[in-house]
């Protein structure tokens, strides 16, 4: 067990960049990684030109890496925005417009798992409004992923960092699965289970594992404080990963934490053990 019985894959909308886009996947490459993941990398765009997205296509491709994770459009990530699901007016229109435009692109690069941020609460609007918006929007991109093959995940982030973010615990991020499964009846969303943020909240990220690894689509790590890389902080994340997988979690566990240089941060991790098995 160990770390080195993991399958990671490094985020490169928080690592790397300080390169552009279409170089990440090779500098990912280089350090010996062949599985990456993204948050929506056309910021101000839901429904970037073919052109570009064929070109982000050709640069994993011709890097030999394979894209496992991707998000719907967030709105401004990073930034003031945690997604725009949620969100009234334009915002869910964009999203919108950006279902299938995501969920074609994951298809076409064999990429099983699409994020959709739930987005922070907005002033003057009852929430139980931006509930079921978000439902009804959450119910039109689980279907568009099942009808590529692939999972829709639900993310909680952490209170301090994102005060107006709603699902800011396991059982408030679990509780959305639960509602868009049984709208749906396509039992394809999944629990995004981020260690980090979880322990931002002060949760007891063993009783987590024990309790919703059945209902774990994807894992995310980084230390505490600070989010940097394994063993820059006090979380024992090998053992927590361990625990992960003895209950039977089998998925990708994504690098998105923080550091100044990428290809230096990885010396937790050995080389023979970056490749995705």
């Amino acid at each position: 067990m160990g770390y080195t019985d993991q399958r990671f894959d490094v985020n490169l909308s928080i690592l790397y960049t300080e390169l552009p886009l279409l170089e990440r996947p090779a500098a990912a490459a280089a350090a010996g990684f062949t599985a990456v993941e993204l948050w929506w990398p056309w910021i101000e765009t839901p429904t970037p030109a073919q052109a570009e997205l064929d070109a982000l296509k050709k640069a994993l491709e011709d890097a030999g890496t394979r894209l496992v994770g991707l998000n719907f459009y967030a709105g401004q990530l990073p930034g003031p925005d945690r997604g725009a699901v949620s969100v009234p007016g334009e915002e869910s229109e964009r999203f919108n417009a950006n279902i299938n435009v995501a969920a074609d692109f994951a298809a076409s690069v064999g990429c099983k798992a699409l994020n959709a941020l739930y987005g922070n609460r907005v002033e003057g609007v009852d929430p139980a409004v931006q509930d079921e918006l978000a439902l009804e929007n959450l119910v039109v991109a689980a279907r568009a992923a099942d009808r590529v093959g692939a999972t829709l995940l639900i993310e909680t982030l952490n209170k301090p960092e994102s005060p107006l973010y709603p699902l800011v615990s396991a059982p408030a991020g679990i509780d959305v699965v639960d509602k868009v499964n049984e709208a749906t009846g396509l039992g394809n969303a999944k629990f995004l289970l981020d260690l980090y943020h979880l322990a931002m909240n002060d949760e007891d990220l063993s009783e987590v594992i024990e309790k919703y690894a059945a209902k774990t689509g994807h894992v995310q790590i980084a230390d505490k404080p600070g989010r940097g890389a394994p063993g820059t902080g006090e979380l024992p994340l090998e053992e927590l990963l361990d625990q992960l997988r003895k209950a039977g979690y089998e998925g990708y566990v994504g690098l998105e934490y923080k550091a100044a240089d990428a290809a230096a941060s990885f010396a937790w991790l050995p080389a023979e053990a970056r490749a995705a098995k």
